[in-house]
């Protein structure tokens, strides 16, 4: 893809899963890829495997909803790379229950990593691509729609959707632009954990009959990175098989 050789992008939540794909990717096309992540040594290796391929990879520690971890890991990238092009805010969790039986941690805690982190990252990054231009992607989900046992998961994707058109607005005079993708179901570690035949049942509603693979997710990612996104900021992307809620 055109623009994204020699970028420094970081990637939160990049230890597996989407994260891990979009490094991957992004050094696919010549970027140096910041791999953060609060399990140091699930990025280290994800960073060591980019490095054997002959790119440029720094792994970093970072819990999005620590304003003190950002801070830290920006300085850590400025320090070996000099700058930074690109952010992609992956980094997740879930933590389901009903309405009426989910607790102040279950809410507090998804936000925190889901929005509050994302907010955050674009606080921490944004400074330092003002000059020279950026581009942000941001992880939402067909969740923001709503879905049962999510209402904090939901809240905070649909949030994050909000955060990133006004990200989008009001740094466009800065040449830095945001955008969000929202994946469907997606064979990651998070959606594992679910029982088989509850993801079953979401394959009625997926016209491809399937789940995403992450490399599916990592390439629009990329995509929205790169120059040749040039023209698009403040969209949302559904990357879903076609389902329609």
């Amino acid at each position: 893809m055109r623009g994204l050789k020699d970028k420094v992008v970081m990637v939160t939540g990049a230890a597996q899963g989407i994260g891990a794909a979009i490094a991957r990717r992004l050094h696919e096309e010549g970027a140096a890829v910041v791999v953060a992540d609060r399990n140091v040594p699930g990025a280290e290796r994800v960073a060591a495997q980019i490095g054997e391929a002959g790119g440029r990879a720094l792994a970093v520690a970072l819990d999005v909803a620590s304003r003190e971890q950002w801070t830290a890991a920006t300085a850590r990238v400025l320090e070996a790379f000099g700058r930074i092009d690109g952010l992609a805010n992956n980094a997740g969790l879930t933590r389901d229950r009903s309405l009426l039986k989910m607790s102040d941690e279950d809410w507090q805690v998804v936000l925190d990593v889901n929005l509050r982190g994302v907010w955050l990252g674009c606080q921490a990054v944004i400074p330092h691509m003002i000059g020279h231009g950026g581009a942000i992607v941001n992880l939402s989900s067909e969740s923001r729609w709503g879905a049962f046992g999510q209402s904090n998961y939901a809240a905070a994707k649909a949030g994050l959707v909000g955060l990133t058109r006004t990200v989008a607005f009001e740094h466009a005079r800065h040449g830095i632009r945001a955008n969000a993708v929202a994946p469907g179901a997606t064979a990651t570690p998070m959606i594992e954990a679910v029982p088989e035949e509850v993801r079953q049942g979401w394959l009625s509603n997926i016209p491809l009959r399937r789940e995403a693979d992450p490399a599916e997710i990592a390439a629009p990612v990329a995509f929205l990175l790169s120059d040749e996104a040039s023209y698009i900021t403040g969209q949302v992307l559904g990357i879903n098989g076609g389902s329609i809620i």
